[in-house]
């Protein structure tokens, strides 16, 4: 059987558009790869972080900006590396 109609992925895609994607929001770079579960899971860690910055007393406010500052990078990355596998 012939193979000339089914796509064959060699990696090397673009994993810019998700990192931006990611970098803008939170979670979308990881919804534009097609990976759901782990987009809510950034998404709400972000809003849930992002709300105790700006609610919280400062010591609370401080450790949720350094998890929301890792949860932003890590989102990034993810959403660039995983853009690369695709």
């Amino acid at each position: 059987m012939s193979k000339a109609l089914v796509r064959q992925n060699k990696g090397g895609g673009s994993g810019i558009v998700p990192a931006v994607c990611s970098a803008l929001i939170p979670g979308v770079g990881q919804l534009v790869n097609g990976q759901t579960d782990k987009a809510i899971g950034v998404f709400a860690v972000a809003v849930v972080t992002g709300a105790s910055v700006i609610g919280a007393i400062p010591l609370i406010g401080s450790l949720a900006g350094l998890i929301y500052g890792a949860t932003w990078i890590y989102g990034v990355a993810d959403g660039y590396i995983q853009g690369k596998k695709r």
